[in-house]
């Protein structure tokens, strides 16, 4: 009776331990900033959030998580500008930004601005070296007349975004497709200082000096276009993939452009819309909450 007894301690002791640690696998020391991109929003009323889920499930296990809203359509510059300003009105001393998409080199661009502000920067499918799809849009409609009534028309789409999310940011769509091309992508990694970009789209080291301050750099990304028969935006992304003539691509943004820093993943069963669990978590093998959540807890092992 006495073993038995022991036994049964033992066991809720081993089961309160594995209790504690899952509580905390995604408790970083500094919160964690989930950065949209490119037409993004945080939340539409509330209810429709642009990173689907993903908020909930890192806080559901001790993660501190800030989602803030940028301008839907503007250069990444404008857009790093206002994250920059976010991150220094609240009271924190440091921040862990993944960026989706366009939220990469936002998130890059808001590290240069405010170094001391930021722990580290996780791209997740990010426009990092431009994308293809950006490329051929540009080239299709010329400037001029077609190309400033097709910036109004998202612009007025920016407006739409602002007033269902809240939030009164400028819109510039213009802008957002020259930032976006691979000629406006490498040019802003210039003024950066290609910190975090290997000219052979290798994977780096995580640590990076920025204006003297050790800022780590992390990557992963999907490779496909079409995951789910039943996502509605898969159909779009298989047509959108097309302009990388055969390169490895999410849709919309190439494996190459995606890699910043040390390269988790670049062969996930994911496509751009995936990466942030929507369409309303209708997805592919990989499941893209698992990789916040598996980021989350390296960087609490880091000490971030």
């Amino acid at each position: 009776m006495k073993k038995l007894l022991l036994a049964i301690i033992a066991i809720n002791l081993l089961l309160g331990a594995n209790l504690v640690s899952a509580a905390g696998y995604t408790q970083t020391k500094y919160p964690i900033v989930l950065v949209h991109g490119f037409s993004g929003f945080d939340s539409v009323g509330g209810l429709i959030g642009y990173f689907h889920t993903i908020p909930y499930n890192l806080r559901r296990s001790g993660a501190k998580v800030y989602v803030p809203s940028v301008s839907a359509f503007n250069s990444s510059e404008a857009r790093g500008e206002q994250l920059a300003d976010y991150l220094s009105g609240l009271r924190e001393s440091k921040f862990n930004l993944i960026g989706h998409s366009q939220g990469s080199p936002t998130s890059r661009v808001a590290a240069s601005l405010v170094p001391n502000k930021v722990a580290s920067v996780t791209s997740v499918n990010g426009v990092n070296r431009g994308s293809k799809v950006a490329d051929v849009l540009l080239g299709l409609v010329p400037e001029g007349v077609a190309q400033n009534l097709v910036g109004s028309i998202l612009d007025a789409v920016g407006g739409v975004i602002n007033l269902i999310s809240g939030a009164n940011n400028a819109q510039d769509s213009i802008a957002s497709a020259k930032t976006l091309s691979t000629a406006g992508s490498m040019a802003l990694n210039q003024t950066l200082g290609n910190k975090g970009i290997d000219p052979n789209c290798a994977s780096m080291n995580e640590d990076v000096n920025i204006n003297g301050y050790n800022i780590k750099m992390f990557s992963w990304s999907g490779n496909r276009a079409f995951t789910n028969v039943f996502d509605l935006t898969d159909p779009f992304l298989s047509a959108t993939s097309l302009a990388f003539a055969g390169e490895q691509n999410d849709g919309l943004v190439g494996v190459c452009s995606a890699r910043l820093g040390q390269v988790i993943s670049t062969s996930y069963s994911l496509n751009h819309v995936d990466a942030i669990n929507h369409l309303f978590g209708v997805r592919g093998w990989t499941n893209p909450v698992s990789l916040y959540r598996y980021q989350a807890n390296r960087l609490r092992n880091k000490g971030l």
